[in-house]
Formats: structure tokens, C-alpha cells, sequence
């Protein structure tokens, strides 16, 4: 599980609904939730999680997309298994893997030192612990 320490920027809510908004590395990150603790207030710093299969990566990427979450990162490692890849990336001082299938990590030719952007959906974002 991917962990990521972010201070509440923003909250808006509607009945049920909350959308959060985050400051991590330089960006801001969104969050969709359907409950919200009442120790989450703006300028709460948090530990945020998603899971290694839920963040997607893009390689040379251009043009608008629907995922909330757009994080410029390093590959620091890569390690290709039969099936599956694990991608380890950088962000700031933040290190996140990210599981995509062999074949395309493969067909992205993943390398160590690769500059990629690493996309979360809002809704894959979940707040584990306020700090």
C-alpha cells in the first residue's frame, strides 16, 4: 500500500458527497469520499493511501485525461515478473509503486530514470490517519 503524507487544502461537500483537495509535492491532489471524520479540517496534515494497482502510469503524456491525480515522478526501479510489474517511482521525497501487467511494461519500454506521470482517480484516494 502506497502512503502519502498531504495537508487538506480544501473541502467541499454536498450531502453526502466530499470532495478533498490536498497539497503533496508541489500539486494538488483530489479525493472523492462519501464520509468524512470530523477531525479533517483544512490545514490537517494526513496519510493518505492507494493501492500499488490503482495507480496507472503514462509515459511521454500529453493531452487532458480524467484522472484528478497527475504526479510527475522518476522510475527508480523496475522489476518484471512473469505477469506483472512493479514500478517503483519518485515523487519528491515520496517513493510509490505502481503494478501494471509485464506486457505493458514492456511495451512502454520502462526504464530506471524514465520521467513518467503517475495518475490516481480521486475516487482511489483514501485518508487512513489524520497526523
Amino acid at each position: 500500500m502506497n502512503t502519502i503524507i498531504a495537508e487538506v487544502k480544501e473541502i467541499k461537500s454536498v450531502d453526502n458527497l466530499h470532495i478533498i483537495k490536498f497539497y503533496f509535492a508541489g500539486t494538488i491532489l483530489s479525493m472523492m469520499s462519501l464520509e468524512l471524520d470530523e477531525n479533517i479540517k483544512v490545514g490537517v496534515k494526513v496519510k493518505l493511501i492507494a493501492k500499488s494497482t490503482h495507480i496507472a502510469i503514462a509515459k511521454e503524456f500529453s493531452g487532458e485525461v480524467s484522472y484528478s491525480n497527475q504526479l510527475d515522478a522518476k522510475i527508480v526501479h523496475v522489476e518484471n515478473g512473469e505477469l506483472l510489474s512493479s514500478i517503483k517511482i519518485q515523487v519528491w521525497e515520496t517513493t510509490l509503486e505502481s503494478i501494471i501487467t509485464k506486457d505493458s511494461s514492456e511495451r512502454m519500454n520502462l526504464h530506471v530514470g524514465d520521467t513518467i506521470t503517475a495518475l490516481i482517480k480521486a475516487n482511489e484516494l483514501s485518508i487512513v490517519e489524520v497526523l
